[in-house]
């Protein structure tokens, strides 16, 4: 998949035209989180993930979109792109938003908005070592490999977990469902909801 002015237009509308559900749950803390499209270095199409530092009190060495919580009077688009300049070093202005996807609540007391947007080729990235350990690029064609992501069941709970092999590891929600609708919706134009996909247990915390 090329990164290119076809795919920015394609993905803006895909975008607009399935409005993002947001949730009302007030008893959770807001986050939000940048899922940063850009090139692969070699003209491809890429996402952009971090691996969260080691010594982090809160979900440490663990697969995830730059973001985090948003301060009081701040919006969600400029949470989302303050959290990106802090722990990547990538400025991205407001012009970059393509768009939204739909909030997702978290195990461990967080509602999340993702924010998408698009960042130029070669964009230089740096990871902040109090909160970044590595940044990666995911090129697009890794997210939809047949039986990519994977859906399995629990016996703690209902709902599916969902998990996308990737990094020679495997990534949880929120992470994932956040990508799996960014891929069904906002590459494939499907209408597709994940706030009711699970995570795995260690992460209810």
């Amino acid at each position: 998949m090329r990164f290119d002015d076809g795919l920015r237009a394609a993905i803006t509308r895909n975008l607009a035209l399935c409005a993002a559900t947001p949730l009302r749950a007030r008893a959770l803390k807001r986050a939000a989180v940048c899922v940063i499209l850009t090139d692969d270095g070699e003209g491809g199409a890429a996402l952009v993930l971090t691996l969260r530092a080691k010594h982090l009190s809160a979900h440490s060495n663990q697969y995830a979109l730059p973001g985090g919580r948003i301060d009081a009077g701040e919006g969600v688009v400029e949470a989302a792109l303050r959290e990106a300049r802090e722990e990547i070093g990538l400025e991205l202005a407001s012009e970059s938003v393509l768009g939204w996807l739909d909030d997702y609540p978290t195990r461990s007391g967080y509602l999340i908005t993702p924010i998408v947007v698009w960042a130029p080729r070669n964009a230089a990235m740096s990871a902040n070592p109090a909160e970044v350990a590595e940044i990666y690029r995911v090129r697009l064609s890794e997210l939809s490999r047949p039986g990519s992501p994977e859906f399995v069941a629990i016996p703690e709970s209902d709902r599916p977990v969902i998990r996308y092999p990737l990094l020679g590891t495997l990534i949880h929600a929120p992470t994932a469902a956040v990508l799996y609708q960014f891929m069904e919706v906002g590459v494939h134009g499907r209408a597709t909801r994940v706030a009711h996909l699970e995570q795995p247990v260690w992460a209810w915390r």
